[in-house]
Formats: structure tokens, C-alpha cells, sequence
């Protein structure tokens, strides 16, 4: 286990993997928490989906921080991380079910969840799958582009050409990813820690546009039927506009910003994310 978690209190028990079932077949998840009488009566168990093409590794940091009075759980996306994949791209509403079955398989009857990105509109749509299992979420990032670009954007996943037998398809691609995740981090991230975070995302290249296809064809009306409480948690990012955009469709949302973190977010400043979500969820 990484030093990350030398600091957290002795009741943070260290973070753990497991499995559950799912429609698609094996939903990989890590879970951590303290013991059971060490979390109050009626506390939900807070349920984070991730971005793409990410898996719930990007979350350790934060879970260490929230997982001292309530238990986690932070799944991969089928299809990514150690999930298995479908047969095909689900959509948002397909990610959202095989979501809905692995809270059943685990006995989570009562949850909060938290999306950051691509796990916005997963958290939406689980929320308004599933509203007798969602107290509450919270949301950072929500991709809302006008219409145009979206359509251009899904225009360009649907085009995007799959890898080659010289290999330069996912060789262009995992250039750009490296400069994005490495070369233009937040200097705080340690190299180290900015490889491990490429080496997450680049797991899966044969299907990294399985998710972005949901994502730009999604249609953002159905914010207004997320039927539970929001905070949108939104640092000064790229999607911070279009993501405020996005809050004024949300029934029941709260905005709360920090415009003193960008990107990199779960490595350079989980305490700040966590005192926000814990407020929040209380």
C-alpha cells in the first residue's frame, strides 16, 4: 500500500479491490471505510463513478480522505479499468443499468453519489434510474457543450479509426495522452505519480471512445429529471462554463466553486474535495 496513506486516520481502513456482478458480467470496484459501528446509523454509502477513459484508480486519493466516517465505493465503468466490456457501447442509460445492478448485488439500498466528468452524466443517469436508492450526488464538470460542438464531437468519436496493424493509431494516441496527463500536469503531481495516471488511461485504447459516444450523444434535457440534490463542486476548469451552464437544468442544485484548483484535482487537493462533499452529504 502507497504512503498516501500514512496520514489518514487509524479508522480509514486501507483501500481494497473487489469484484461484483453486473449485466456485462464482472464489475470491478475499490471500497474502502471504517468499521461498521464506526459509521453512524442511516449513513449512505458514497458511490463514485469516474472519467473516461480513466478507471476508479484516479479516485484513491480522495477515498482515502471520505472514508473515514462512511463506507466507499468506486466503480470501473464497464468496459474500463477491470471491468469487463459489453459487446458494444451502451450509451449513458446502458453504463447507468449495469451500474443499478452492481448496487444490487452489493446490498447498497441506500447511496449518494459522486461523478466527475464522464461520471456526471452516469451519476444522472443512475440517479434517475435508480430513485429509490439516490439520496444525493455531487457533480464536477458537466461536459454541457452547445449542441453544434457536441455533434461535431460525437461526429469525430464516431469516425475515430480503430488499431492498426503498424500501429500508429494508438501509438498518435498515446502521444497525445501522454502530454496531456504528463507533460501538462499540475506541477505538484509528482512524474511518478503522472505515469501511473497515463498507464490508467491507456489500458484501454482499443475502446476509449466507447464512453465519449454516450457522452456526446446524450442528451442533456435529462438533467432536468435528475430527481435528488446536487452540488456541483466545479474548480476554474476548461468545463467550468459549460458546466455552470449545465447546474441551471439541475432541479434541485447548489453550486459551490473553487477557482483555486484547475485540473489534477484528486492528487494535488483530496482534502479540499473531501471537506466539500462531506459538507454537502453531512
Amino acid at each position: 500500500m502507497t504512503s498516501a496513506f500514512a496520514s489518514k486516520p487509524p479508522n480509514a481502513r486501507f483501500i481494497r479491490r473487489g469484484y461484483t456482478a453486473c449485466r456485462f458480467g464482472h464489475m470491478h470496484y475499490r471500497t474502502a471505510g471504517p468499521d461498521d459501528e464506526k459509521i453512524a446509523p442511516g449513513m449512505p454509502a458514497l458511490v463514485m463513478l469516474h472519467q473516461n477513459p480513466s478507471s476508479s484508480f484516479e479516485y484513491e486519493p480522495l477515498i482515502a480522505e471520505l472514508a473515514t466516517d462512511r463506507r466507499i465505493f468506486a466503480f470501473d465503468t464497464p468496459g474500463y479499468g477491470m471491468s469487463d466490456a459489453p459487446p458494444a457501447p451502451p450509451g449513458m442509460a446502458g453504463y447507468a443499468e449495469a451500474f443499478s445492478d452492481a448496487l444490487d448485488s452489493l446490498g447498497l439500498d441506500n447511496v449518494d453519489l459522486y461523478g466527475f466528468h464522464t461520471g456526471t452524466l452516469l451519476a444522472a443517469e443512475l440517479a434517475i434510474l435508480r430513485p429509490d436508492r439516490v439520496r444525493s450526488a455531487v457533480m464536477t464538470g458537466i461536459p454541457m457543450y452547445d449542441a453544434p460542438t457536441r455533434a461535431r464531437k460525437l461526429a469525430e468519436t464516431e469516425a475515430f479509426p480503430p488499431p492498426d496493424e503498424e500501429g500508429k493509431v494508438v501509438l498518435d494516441l498515446l502521444q497525445r495522452l501522454w502530454t496531456y496527463v504528463v507533460a501538462s500536469r499540475d506541477g505538484r503531481v509528482p512524474l511518478a505519480k503522472a505515469v501511473l495516471n497515463f498507464a490508467d488511461k491507456a489500458a484501454v485504447l482499443d475502446r476509449f471512445t466507447w464512453a465519449y459516444k454516450g457522452v456526446w450523444g446524450w442528451d442533456f434535457a435529462r438533467l432536468a429529471q435528475v430527481p435528488c440534490p446536487v452540488l456541483v463542486l466545479q474548480p476554474a476548469e476548461d468545463l467550468r462554463a459549460v458546466s455552470l451552464e449545465a447546474a441551471r437544468l439541475l432541479p434541485y442544485a447548489v453550486v459551490r466553486e473553487l477557482p483555486d484548483l484547475d485540473r489534477d484535482i484528486f492528487d494535488i487537493a483530496p482534502e479540499i474535495l473531501a471537506h466539500e462533499i462531506r459538507s454537502f452529504l453531512h
